[in-house]
C-alpha cells in the first residue's frame, strides 16, 4: 500500500468518525448540541482537522442525511421484500418508514427537516436521496391507480407518512392509534 493510499484511507476513516459522532451526539442531545468544538473534543482532533473534512455543521448534517437516506432505503426494501401481496407490501412500507423515523429522530431530521445543503427533487439530487425515493416508489407505483402518475402518488403517500411521523413524534397525534392511521392510509390512498 502506498503512502497516498494509506492517507486516503485514514482520511475516509476520520470522515466516517466525524459523521458517526455527530449522529450519535444529535440522537442523544439534539442537533443544537452538535458543534464543531464539541465534535472535535469527542473525536480527539482539532477543529481545523474537522474543517478539513467539512466546512461546517451544515455539511455534517448533509453527510448524516445521505447516510440516513441510504439506511432508510435498505429498511424499506427489506420490509417490503418480506411482505406478500400489494396490500401487505404497502403496509410494510408505511410501518418501516414510521419505525425508521421514530427510531432515528435526529437522522430523520437531517434528511427531511434541517438544511444540509442538499438538493431535493432536482437533477443534482444526491443518489442516496434519489434511491430512498425510489425505494418508496418501487412499492407505491403499482398501487397508484389508473391514470395516476406514480411519482405524484408516491410524493403524496410520502407526505402523508412524513406528516404522521412528525405529528406523532411532536405529541400532536396520540401514539395509541398509530396502527389505525397506517391502515386508514393504506385503505384510502392505495388502489389494492
Amino acid at each position: 500500500m502506498s503512502v497516498q493510499e494509506r492517507k486516503e484511507r485514514e482520511r475516509a476513516a476520520r470522515e466516517r468518525l466525524i459523521v458517526a459522532t455527530a449522529r450519535e451526539l444529535a440522537e442523544q442531545q439534539g442537533w443544537d448540541a452538535v458543534t464543531t468544538r464539541r465534535l472535535a473534543e469527542r473525536i480527539e482532533y482539532s477543529q481545523p482537522v474537522l474543517y478539513s473534512h467539512f466546512r461546517g455543521k451544515r455539511e455534517i448534517i448533509g453527510a448524516v442525511a445521505l447516510e440516513g437516506a441510504a439506511e432508510m432505503a435498505v429498511a424499506l426494501r427489506t420490509a417490503t421484500s418480506a411482505a406478500d401481496g400489494p396490500r401487505a407490501r404497502v403496509t410494510a412500507l408505511a410501518r418501516s418508514y414510521l419505525d425508521f423515523a421514530e427510531g432515528n429522530p435526529a437522522v430523520y431530521d437531517a434528511i427531511f427537516q434541517l438544511d444540509g445543503g442538499l438538493a431535493y427533487a432536482q437533477e443534482d439530487t444526491p443518489e442516496p436521496l434519489k434511491d430512498a425515493f425510489a425505494a418508496l416508489m418501487e412499492t407505491l407505483a403499482g398501487v397508484a391507480g389508473p391514470g395516476v402518475h406514480p411519482g405524484l402518488f408516491t410524493e403524496t403517500f410520502w407526505a402523508a407518512l412524513h406528516g404522521l411521523a412528525t405529528l406523532t413524534r411532536t405529541g400532536r397525534l396520540p401514539p395509541a392509534e398509530a396502527e389505525q392511521r397506517v391502515e386508514l392510509l393504506v385503505d384510502r390512498l392505495a388502489v389494492l
